[in-house]
């Protein structure tokens, strides 16, 4: 068990005959006393300031881990957003592929449609053309026909 100050004082020497002197002694005992009291308050004070120190470190510490895991989780964050944000681009591409293909497809068809609409009323147009050739093709015969000169004459004289 380590000395105190108060074991130091209460040290009693026994006497001998060409001891050493009694006052002298007591002196360097106050001495020692004194300075050990002071190397005693000094290491309770390193002790307090060691603990005060480890607690700012622990503190640091955890904040440094606290930063650390914050640090990690806006990476994993950033990373997560980065590859919804792919993923979002990838599904907007796709649509936009269909969507694409579907106007192509519509066009297509649309165009197939009027070109056949075309070709239908090609051949309407042609038949109104051949039909009506024939009509005043018959009607020009008819003209040219002796009957109508014939009925021509009739009135000029039912005129006069």
């Amino acid at each position: 068990m380590p000395l105190t100050p108060l074991d130091i004082h209460n040290k009693e020497f026994t006497r001998s005959f060409r001891g050493y002197d009694e006052d002298q002694v007591n002196e360097f005992l106050d001495q020692v006393i004194k300075d050990y009291e002071a190397l005693i308050r000094e290491n309770k004070d390193y002790q307090n300031q060691t603990i005060a120190l480890q607690e700012r470190l622990d503190h640091f510490m955890n904040i440094e881990d606290s930063l650390s895991k914050t640090i990690i989780v806006a990476q994993e964050a950033a990373d997560e957003v980065r590859n919804n944000a792919k993923k979002e681009a990838q599904l907007i591409l796709k649509e936009a592929e269909k969507n694409a293909d579907r106007i192509i497809n519509e066009s297509l068809t649309r165009s197939r449609k009027v070109a056949l609409e075309i070709e239908e009323l090609k051949k309407q147009a042609s038949i109104y053309r051949t039909r009506f050739r024939t009509l005043l093709e018959a009607q020009l015969e008819l003209l040219n026909n002796e009957g109508w000169q014939s009925m021509q004459f009739d009135q000029e004289k039912v005129s006069e």
